[in-house]
């Protein structure tokens, strides 16, 4: 009974075949999908050796693949840092009392989720050289366009975050005397962080791939070095973007490995404050006597 979850029920025997039927039949759709694949590139000759031999010589890892997965890493690192802070300070400004703080940070949150982050790199890149009479790199083009789309979803997760939050906790702390921006940092935006870390996690992945869109502005990022120019060279578009891909995941896969660690080590630290704290109270507790 205490295992069971109001908002599911367990399957019977009748549906627990049903559902070993659908994942079979599912499992063998995608097993003949992926057949049909295989084969429609074999008969368009994308899988001779000749077009993968490239990806064994380490003149296509040094001066195509590494550098522009350096490049990739280094503004998907610069975008995640600017987008955490982005949306922290954003949603405590959406949070605020004062309703001049309030209202431009939700004016600023709802525009950037609203504009498509292409045209946003694009403007930053043509349009604010306009404005400050000097050229914009390509970087940062895509850095804060990223930080700008990414920092304002983000700033939504955490205000939902917060307002999760049962209210009693805050109310504790203005009772002991504590300030809002004290209630912020130390109780609600931690609490927050941790409650929210899958959507945030998500965000960033999101914030990763969508560094591939600095194509557009020839940054050498992993797409534009990896794919455009590699194929260029050695002709083989299909290869260079199943080799491109498989790195994607993989960093992608160790950022939501880095995500589960952290987030056990959290609840980890979480118990064993919660056990030191819990210890002087049941040490100071006073047995009476009977009789």
């Amino acid at each position: 009974m205490m295992s069971s979850s109001v908002l599911y029920d367990h399957p019977g025997p009748r549906a627990r075949v049903r559902n070993a039927v659908l994942s079979v039949i599912f499992g063998v759709g995608v097993v003949v999908l992926l057949w049909w694949i295989y084969r429609r590139f074999d008969e368009a000759g994308q899988w001779e050796a000749r077009l993968w031999k490239p990806f064994a010589e380490a003149k296509t890892w040094t001066e195509f693949i590494l550098p522009a997965l350096w490049q990739t890493l280094i503004a998907a690192a610069t975008g995640m840092a600017l987008s955490l802070a982005f949306g922290i300070v954003f949603a405590v400004g959406r949070l605020s009392d004062r309703w001049w703080l309030r209202v431009p940070a939700g004016v600023v949150v709802e525009f950037f989720r609203a504009v498509p982050l292409l045209l946003m790199i694009f403007f930053i890149l043509y349009g604010v050289p306009f404005l400050i009479q000097g050229p914009v790199p390509a970087f940062w083009a895509v850095v804060v366009g990223l930080t700008l789309y990414n920092g304002s979803v983000l700033a939504e997760a955490f205000r939902a975050g917060i307002r999760s939050i049962p209210a009693g906790q805050s109310e504790a702390a203005y009772a002991v005397g504590m300030r809002k921006s004290q209630v912020m940092q130390l109780i609600l935006v931690p609490q927050a962080a941790r409650a929210m870390l899958p959507v945030i996690v998500s965000q960033l992945v999101v914030l990763l791939k969508d560094t591939a869109l600095g194509y557009i502005v020839a940054y050498p990022e992993l797409l534009q070095r990896g794919v455009n120019d590699l194929s260029a060279n050695y002709g083989n578009v299909v290869a260079a973007a199943i080799v491109v891909a498989a790195i994607y995941i993989a960093i992608n896969s160790l950022i939501t490995l880095l995500a589960n660690w952290l987030d056990r080590r959290s609840q980890r630290r979480a118990f064993r404050v919660a056990r030191r704290s819990a210890a002087p109270a049941a040490e100071q507790t006073v047995v009476e006597p009977q009789g």
